[in-house]
């Protein structure tokens, strides 16, 4: 079977209330590209305790999307939903994106166009296309953040936060394969496990619109400050084992 131009991995915790409208947008965009240019919409229940999966089913059959619902048996974490996803993904392109869509859809565009192994939305290149902020405190532990991940973990990269990250489908699988964060600081680790890999990471400015029914509270945030220091430490454990192939 021909594999889909694009899998869209989306991660959801508790979302019966935001996940029909963010998939009705999906469905609108989708239908506006070219048929040369099929998809596929991963939904990953991470463990939910309401309705997110019925929900998520009924939803995208209703819209025609093509789509699978992966249920994780408990909450194990975003970065164990998106792991899940991603390693199911079919397509050419693996976008990973938040189920609020913080980032609107029509943004994967950008990504392409990039070109990039790996292209990352960023909300630190361009501070204009920031349409909704966050709170202060939020800003300056964001901030403060960042400045520990290119310390302590991967230089270079202003914003290794935001939802909404592309891969082609060979980057995808040598990062993910190896990947072993499950909660909030996935995205570190999948970023230094590119760059170990010797995957370029093109960093594009983005739209974002913030939403104030964040699922990162204050614990999960000094969890993600936490892991940093065992990250780099486990990535180079996880190298040695598992070397990256030769690159023609």
């Amino acid at each position: 079977m021909q594999p889909p131009a694009l899998s869209l991995v989306i991660p959801a915790y508790n979302e019966e209330k935001r996940l029909p409208v963010s998939l009705a947008r999906i469905a609108d965009w989708l239908g506006s590209r070219p048929p040369a240019s099929p998809a596929e919409v991963i939904i990953v229940d991470d463990g939910s305790s309401d309705r997110t999966a019925a929900v998520a089913e009924k939803t995208a059959a209703g819209l025609g999307l093509p789509f699978r619902v992966i249920r994780l048996p408990r909450n194990l974490g975003k970065g164990a939903a998106v792991r899940a996803g991603v390693l199911e993904a079919r397509g050419n392109h693996v976008l990973v994106t938040d189920a609020d869509l913080s980032t609107p859809i029509e943004e994967v565009d950008k990504l392409l166009a990039a070109g990039a192994p790996v292209a990352i939305g960023s909300r630190g290149v361009d501070a204009t296309l920031v349409k909704q902020r966050q709170s202060l405190f939020r800003v300056a532990s964001g901030k403060l953040f960042n400045g520990l991940v290119q310390l302590l973990v991967v230089s270079g990269i202003r914003d290794t936060q935001c939802g909404f990250k592309l891969f082609t489908a060979d980057a995808a699988h040598e990062v993910f394969t190896r990947a072993t964060v499950d909660r909030f600081a996935f995205d570190v680790e999948a970023l230094l496990l590119a760059r170990r890999l010797g995957y370029h990471i093109a960093e594009v400015p983005v739209l974002w619109f913030n939403s104030p029914d964040t699922r990162v509270g204050f614990g999960g945030g000094l969890e993600a400050f936490a892991a940093l220091f065992r990250i780099r430490r486990r990535v180079s454990r996880t190298m040695r084992a598992h070397p990256a192939p030769p690159k023609g």
